[in-house]
């Protein structure tokens, strides 16, 4: 039988696309909704891009002291965007050829590191939830290179590089005095860069021919 070629266009593969794009519409909701106040602004009213973070959404209160109008919006935003991820990070190395342990891998850290940022709606510390989800999240995300570098999708590793570069950067303004002004800012940038560079991983599986026979 003659092998053929069609595309990989499982639903599920774009669910990620789907999910970042939901995310960022209920971000932007919720930051309409946000009272206000900030660290570098306590009384200050409405949310800003350039000094509120995304975790000031999910507090119960404002930094103002009103009441958190943009919690319940910015929870069910994060809600959406674990659940995408976690489909990306499990279904990315089951369509890109790789070994089983390095499939694991990227499996287990990307979804542990998910259902850790769960736990940002909790009372436990937050830059300690921070810091075990990022360091998931690093370990699916150098496997994630990996499988593009050996795939040959060099425009896409590209990126990822460059989206390490901005996770670099964020530790470098959070740890150096007086930089962390500018914290904010780069962390949108680094965020949104990196649900695009998702995103662009997705559509490329999708479109990617599969044999048949």
């Amino acid at each position: 039988m003659t092998a053929q070629t069609r595309k990989s266009n499982s639903f599920w593969i774009l669910i990620p696309i789907f999910g970042s794009l939901v995310y960022i519409a209920l971000y932007v909701i919720a930051a309409m909704l946000y009272p206000g106040g900030s660290e570098t602004d306590k009384s200050s009213i409405g949310y800003s891009l350039a000094n509120n973070y995304w975790c000031n959404l999910l507090h119960d209160n404002a930094i103002n002291g009103q009441p958190n109008t943009a919690k319940p919006i910015a929870v069910t935003a994060l809600i959406v965007l674990c659940l995408a991820l976690s489909a990306f990070w499990f279904f990315f190395p089951r369509h890109i050829m790789t070994g089983r342990i390095q499939r694991l891998t990227i499996q287990i850290s990307g979804i542990a590191s998910m259902l850790c940022s769960f736990f940002l709606l909790t009372n436990i510390n937050h830059d300690l939830v921070v810091n075990l989800a990022s360091f998931m999240g690093f370990i699916a995300t150098i496997g994630t290179l990996i499988c593009l570098y050996q795939t040959k999708w060099y425009s896409i590793f590209a990126f990822g590089l460059f989206n390490i570069f901005l996770i670099g950067l964020n530790n470098y303004l959070y740890y150096t005095q007086g930089m962390m002004i500018y914290l904010p800012v780069v962390q949108k940038i680094s965020f949104l860069s990196f649900l695009v560079w998702i995103c662009f991983i997705n559509i490329n599986i999708y479109q990617k021919p599969v044999k048949v026979t």
